[in-house]
């Protein structure tokens, strides 16, 4: 990948308060133990499904990194 996930996720913040996917990215900027230049979705997921502010839906994650890896691997 050519960014960590949380680069690549900043590009959603500032969106509509209906958009999970911006709301996600808010969280996750405000939250100052996320794993800033991690990639990988195991360490990713672990860290939102156990450590994470419970505003950063699972869901959503899976729906980003999906977005992520599509983007950021041509």
């Amino acid at each position: 990948m050519d960014r960590s996930f949380y680069h690549f996720a900043l590009r959603y913040r500032g969106g509509g308060k209906d958009d999970v996917k911006a709301m996600f990215a808010e969280k996750m900027f405000r939250d100052p133990s996320f794993p800033k230049n991690e990639e990988e979705f195991d360490t990713l997921s672990r860290y939102v499904e156990d450590q994470a502010d419970h505003d950063l839906s699972s869901t959503t994650f899976d729906e980003l990194y999906a977005i992520y890896q599509d983007v950021c691997s041509r």
